[in-house]
């Protein structure tokens, strides 16, 4: 392997043009080397800003020796095969989140990157913002006295028709979509062994997928409420709020803030209403120093894989609690399926 990282990205998804691609080309760690795609056009328009080469399909890039790590962001339902094909060929991979809809296939995968001696991360970006750090230092030196309430949404605005985000076969759906955002700001902001209390999810009319959904949870020991709200078909919200015996805290632009984002935590207390005004964090940026980071160290990020698993198992709960067992909104079955538009 060469000191810098050659990366190769599996598909010519939005999220890789709009921010990880960038964010690799930026990075001193990384090579945009190649792009994956079986749609000619889209792969060299995708490749053509950083030089990379153009591969017909998903196993030719895989398989590639100039290729070191790989970047799946896929639809959900073709991450589990691919990440998995990834990882037998020697790869280290970043894929979207999450990693699986599946507990137990997402801790087989981190067991294979395990025995393999690789690096397995799930792409959450909005934990590598350091506002999230502050806010939990201000708790924990008691600025909202005994935490009693966290609560926390991430809603978007439709999407167009046919958009992989609508498609069940393709893993679509809020809670996957949007919902793991408040699920692991939960985790982040509260820690490990949270229970899903109760859960409701709704599709909107002439859609096979949920669009919103709702959570109540709560911490063990101290009973802290957790209540969590998401959706695909709403106005733009992304904002947490964390509620204590003598004050609360609030952040608005919680989940995908900019690179140039002032970020304002509001803090209420017996004293009255104030702001705290942060600096500007480019978490894409710091997603890709953390994966180049990690596989530097050549060590097992267990704090990592424990926050992955946690939160595979919420979304489960959430799921089944939910009753969930109807098509709208049940798992992808496994195996091949075809990508739109890639």
């Amino acid at each position: 392997m060469t000191d810098v990282l050659r990366v190769g990205v599996l598909g010519s998804a939005e999220i890789a043009r709009r921010r990880m691609l960038p964010a690799f080309a930026r990075s001193a760690a990384f090579e945009v080397a190649a792009i994956a795609s079986r749609d000619p056009d889209r792969g060299a328009a995708t490749a053509a800003p950083y030089g990379a080469r153009v591969l017909p399909d998903y196993a030719r890039l895989i398989g590639d020796g100039d290729v070191d790590a790989v970047y799946v962001p896929l639809p959900l339902a073709l991450h589990a095969e691919w990440v998995e094909a990834a990882l037998r060929a020697g790869k280290h991979v970043l894929a979207e989140k999450p990693l699986s809809t599946s507990p137990e296939v997402s801790a087989d995968l981190f067991a294979l990157a395990r025995r393999r001696g690789l690096v397995l991360m799930e792409n959450v970006m909005f934990v590598h913002h350091g506002q999230h750090a502050r806010v939990r230092r201000l708790v924990a030196q008691g600025a909202i006295g005994e935490p009693r309430l966290f609560q926390a949404a991430f809603t978007v605005p439709r999407r167009p028709a046919g958009d992989i985000r609508y498609r069940p076969e393709l893993g679509g759906g809020a809670l996957w979509d949007t919902g793991v955002y408040p699920v692991r700001a939960a985790q982040l902001l509260l820690g490990t062994g949270l229970t899903v209390v109760g859960a409701v999810t709704t599709a909107a009319a002439g859609l096979d997928v949920d669009t919103s959904g709702a959570a109540l949870l709560r911490r063990p020991g101290d009973g802290v409420a957790v209540q969590l709200s998401y959706g695909l078909d709403h106005a733009y919200r992304s904002s947490y709020e964390i509620g204590g015996s003598s004050g609360r805290l609030t952040l608005d632009m919680a989940f995908t803030p900019s690179a140039d984002h002032v970020p304002v935590l509001r803090l209420d207390d017996s004293s009255g209403s104030r702001e705290l005004r942060l600096e500007p964090e480019d978490q894409v940026a710091g997603t890709v120093a953390a994966f180049a980071e990690a596989v530097r160290r050549g060590a097992v990020d267990t704090e990592h894989e424990r926050a992955a698993l946690e939160q595979a198992r919420l979304l489960r709960d959430i799921l089944d609690s939910a009753g969930a067992a109807s098509a709208s909104v049940a798992a992808p079955a496994p195996g091949p399926t075809p990508v739109p538009g890639d």
